[in-house]
């Protein structure tokens, strides 16, 4: 229970034991006691649930889970230069500045990006990614464990507790995983958004058919953080 929630807590046993105690050492019953008893104990009770819904906002931060795989960098063939550009500039970004552990662009039938941890499946888009694409919309399993098609993104890293899906028009999809169960919140979904919007126009120039070299060619940096 946070600091503030315990002290609101405290305070609310302390008027319903104030309460009791100035009826107990009351010498008549009278009208006026009464109605100052009632108020007491609905103010006792209110600050109690009011302690008991502050705890319920904020929950204890779920635990980092410790994920296989090696830290890199991996480029598709083919990528023009502000292509690369773009896709190692938001790649870095979501991983620094969100609580991603791996993240996976695929376009047109390809993987053209991996960064973060890397797995070693080969990853093509299932129920939920092409789900994101017909709906043009953002798919974010909060707790994979609870989603019987989360096998979908073993090839993105396997058992990533949190997986984000961001649509690039009908093409292709960013895969975002995370840390932690419930690590992503809405302005995280809202920054991925609105690279992917950036990325797609940026994809949707001349590039030649790609392919993932089955060997990851690691950065000379590669953790992001």
């Amino acid at each position: 229970m946070p600091g503030p929630a315990r002290s609101v807590l405290a305070v609310g046993v302390i008027f319903l034991l104030l309460g009791l105690l100035n009826a107990g050492l009351a010498t008549t019953i009278t009208p006026e006691l009464q109605r100052a008893e009632v108020l007491n104990g609905l103010a006792a009770v209110g600050l109690m649930l009011v302690a008991a819904l502050w705890t319920r906002a904020d929950p204890k931060t779920a635990e980092r889970v410790a994920l296989p795989g090696e830290q890199g960098l991996v480029f598709a063939n083919g990528l023009t230069e502000p292509q690369r550009q773009e896709l190692a500039w938001g790649s870095r970004m979501l991983l620094t500045a969100t609580p991603a552990s791996t993240l996976l662009v695929h376009w047109n039938g390809s993987v053209i990006l991996r960064r973060g941890l890397l797995g070693s499946g080969e990853f093509q888009p299932g129920t939920i990614s092409r789900r994101a694409m017909e709906r043009q919309s953002v798919i974010s399993l909060v707790n994979t464990t609870l989603f019987p098609g989360r096998t979908e993104f073993d090839p993105v890293l396997e058992q990533l507790p949190a997986v984000i899906v961001c649509p690039l028009g009908g093409n292709g999809v960013v895969v975002l995983g995370g840390w932690s169960v419930r690590c992503f919140s809405q302005s995280d979904e809202r920054w991925l958004q609105g690279w992917a919007e950036r990325l797609k126009r940026s994809l949707q120039e001349s590039m030649s058919p790609t392919n993932v070299s089955d060997h990851p060619r690691l950065n000379s940096n590669p953790d992001p953080t």
